[in-house]
C-alpha cells in the first residue's frame, strides 16, 4: 500500500483554491458593512431635504449641494484610492476611511446652518468615496482569479440595495427621530464596522505607490466644484447668469476643466486623474457618455421626487420614502435579468429599451398635481426602476469591451467618476431649473400655492425625461449582438494581439 503523504493532489489543490472558505466569507462581511453605509448614503438624504430646508429656511439652490455634494466629493477622492492604498497599506486606509466617514456623520448630525451641513457632506463624501474601491482592492487580493466572481456578486447585491432602501429608511427615521438621525444612524453600524476590521482584516505592508498626479486634481476637483457653484447661486442674484459672481465662477470652472483635459491628454510621465485617452475606445466612450446620463437622471430625479412628494402632495417623510420603494423593486428586478439578457441580445437593444422605459416612467410627473392618484404614479416608478436598471449593467459591460486588459483598473476608476459628477450636475441643472420654475410662479407671493408647485415640478420633470431621451442618439452606436468568435480585449488590441502604445494613441484623430 502506498504511504499517504498527506499532500494534496492537483485536483484536490485546485477544488480547495475555488472555495470561499470562512475567512474570504469573514472578509466580505466587513467589506459589505463599510461598503453599504457608502452607498445608502448617497440616497438617504434625499427624503431629508424638505425637512432641512424648512429648518434652516434654505432655497432649493442650497439644498441640492447637501446631495450633490456629497456626490462631487465622493468622484474626487476615487482617482487617489489606489495610490494611497498603495502608499500607506489597504487595511490603514479602510480604517481610516470608515473612521472619516463616521466623524463626519456625526458631525452632519450636529450641522447648525445649511452651510455647515453642506461642508460635512463633503467631509463625509471624502470618506465615502475612498471605500468602494478600497473594497475592491481588498476582495481582488484575497480572492484570487478562481473566486473573485463570487465573492464581488456576494458583496455588490448589498451595495446596489443601499441606495435604493435608502429614502425608505431615511423616512422611517425623520418620522420617528427627526433629520438628524439619518446621518447618526451610521455611528453604531461604522463603529461595529470599525471594530471588525480592525480585528479581522490582514495587516499588509505599504509599498511606494508611485507619484500622484497632484496638479491634475487641484484642476478637476476645484474646477467642478467652481462650476457646481456658479449654477447653483444663479437665482440668488438679480442679474441671474450676467452677474459678475455667477460669470466669475462658472468661467473660472469650465477654465480649470479646460487646462485638466490639456494636461490629461498631453501628459505621460504620470498616470493622470482620469485618462482621457481611454476615449479614443468607441464602446467605451459611448458606454461612459451614457453612465454619464444615467447618472443625471438617477441622482438628479431622487432629489426631485421626495420633494415632489413632500412639497406638492404633502407627504412626510415616511410616506414619501415608502413612496419611491417601487422604483428600486423595479431596479433589482431588471439588474436580475440584465445581465443574461446582454448576452444574448447584446447592449445596444437592453439599453435603448431601458432609456425608453425610463423616459415612460417620468411623463406622468410631467402632469402630476397635488391631488394626483398613488396607482400611475406607483406604477410610473416601477417602470424607471426597470429601465434605469436595465440600462446599468449593458453600459458596464459595454465600456469593458474591447479594453486592452492593463486598461481596466484606469477605467474602472473613470467610469465611477463620470457617473458621480454626472449626478452631481444633473442635480444641480434641475434645482436650478425648479427653483427658477418656483420663483416664476410665486409672483411676488411669499409661498407659492400647490397647484404653482405642482406645475413648476410638472415642468423640471419634462427636463429631466428629456435628459433620459437624449441618450437614445448615442445608445443607436452601441454594439449589438454579440458574435460568438468575438473574445473580450479583441477591440481594444492590435492586429498582433498586444495592447495599445503611446504611439497608437498619438496617432488616433
Amino acid at each position: 500500500m502506498a504511504e499517504n503523504t498527506g499532500s494534496a493532489t492537483p485536483q484536490e489543490a485546485d477544488n480547495s483554491a475555488e472555495k470561499l472558505d470562512a475567512r474570504l466569507v469573514k472578509l466580505g462581511a466587513i467589506v459589505v458593512c463599510g461598503a453599504f453605509l457608502s452607498a445608502m448614503d448617497a440616497t438617504i438624504v434625499s427624503v431629508a431635504l424638505d425637512s432641512v430646508g424648512r429648518e434652516f429656511s434654505a432655497p432649493v439652490s442650497s439644498l441640492q449641494w447637501v446631495a450633490a455634494g456629497y456626490l462631487l466629493a465622493l468622484a474626487m477622492v476615487v482617482p487617489v484610492t489606489g495610490w494611497a492604498a498603495e502608499r500607506f497599506g489597504a487595511r490603514r486606509m479602510w480604517l481610516f476611511a470608515l473612521s472619516l466617514f463616521v466623524v463626519a456623520s456625526a458631525l452632519c448630525g450636529a450641522a447648525w446652518s445649511v452651510e455647515s451641513l453642506i461642508g460635512f457632506r463633503l467631509l463625509q463624501g471624502l470618506g465615502g468615496g475612498l471605500i468602494p474601491p478600497l473594497a475592491q482592492i481588498l476582495l481582488v487580493r484575497a480572492a484570487g482569479p478562481r473566486r473573485i466572481g463570487r465573492v464581488m456578486t456576494m458583496v455588490s447585491v448589498p451595495t446596489q440595495l443601499a441606495p435604493i432602501v435608502g429614502p425608505s429608511v431615511g423616512g422611517l427615521l425623520i418620522h420617528d427621530l427627526g433629520w438628524r438621525w439619518i446621518f447618526y444612524v451610521n455611528l453604531p453600524i461604522g463603529l461595529v464596522a470599525l471594530v471588525f476590521a480592525w480585528k479581522g482584516l490582514e495587516k499588509d505592508e505599504p509599498g511606494g505607490g508611485g507619484r500622484l498626479d497632484v496638479l491634475g486634481l487641484l484642476m478637476l476637483s476645484p474646477g467642478l466644484t467652481a462650476l457646481l457653484y456658479g449654477l447653483s447661486v444663479v437665482e440668488e442674484t438679480s442679474s441671474g447668469f450676467g452677474s459678475a459672481k455667477v460669470l466669475a465662477f462658472v468661467g473660472g470652472g469650465v477654465a480649470l476643466l479646460a487646462l485638466f483635459v490639456v494636461r490629461a491628454l498631453r501628459q505621460w510621465e504620470l498616470p493622470p486623474v482620469v485618462d482621457l485617452r481611454l476615449f479614443g475606445n468607441r464602446a467605451f466612450a459611448l458606454s461612459s457618455g451614457l453612465l454619464f446620463l444615467l447618472g443625471a437622471t438617477l441622482f438628479g430625479a431622487m432629489f426631485l421626487l421626495p420633494l415632489y412628494y413632500q412639497q406638492v402632495q404633502g407627504h412626510d417623510a415616511l410616506r414619501a420614502g415608502l413612496l419611491l420603494a417601487p422604483q428600486g423593486a423595479g431596479t433589482v428586478i431588471a439588474l436580475a435579468l440584465a445581465g443574461a439578457l446582454v448576452d444574448r441580445f447584446g447592449p445596444r437593444y437592453i439599453v435603448l429599451t431601458g432609456i425608453v422605459l425610463t423616459v415612460a416612467g417620468t411623463l406622468a410627473f410631467t402632469q402630476a398635481g397635488p391631488g394626483s392618484g398613488d396607482s400611475l404614479l406607483i406604477g410610473s416608478l416601477v417602470l424607471r426602476g426597470l429601465g434605469l436598471g436595465a440600462v446599468a449593467t449593458p453600459l458596464t459591460a459595454a465600456a469593458y469591451r474591447g479594453l486592452p486588459k492593463d486598461a481596466v483598473p484606469r477605467a474602472a476608476g473613470a467610469l465611477v467618476i463620470l457617473q458621480r459628477i454626472g449626478g452631481s450636475l444633473g442635480t444641480a441643472a434641475l434645482a436650478l431649473i425648479l427653483q427658477a420654475q418656483i420663483s416664476h410662479r410665486a409672483q411676488g407671493a411669499e409661498k407659492p400655492s400647490a397647484e404653482a408647485l405642482a406645475d413648476a415640478f410638472g415642468t423640471t420633470f419634462w427636463w429631466t425625461a428629456g435628459l433620459s431621451a437624449v441618450a437614445l442618439v448615442p445608445a443607436f452606436f452601441l454594439p449589438g449582438r454579440p458574435r460568438e468568435t468575438e473574445e473580450p480585449g479583441a477591440a481594444g488590441s492590435k492586429e498582433d494581439g498586444s495592447s495599445p502604445t503611446k504611439a497608437d494613441f498619438e496617432r488616433r484623430p
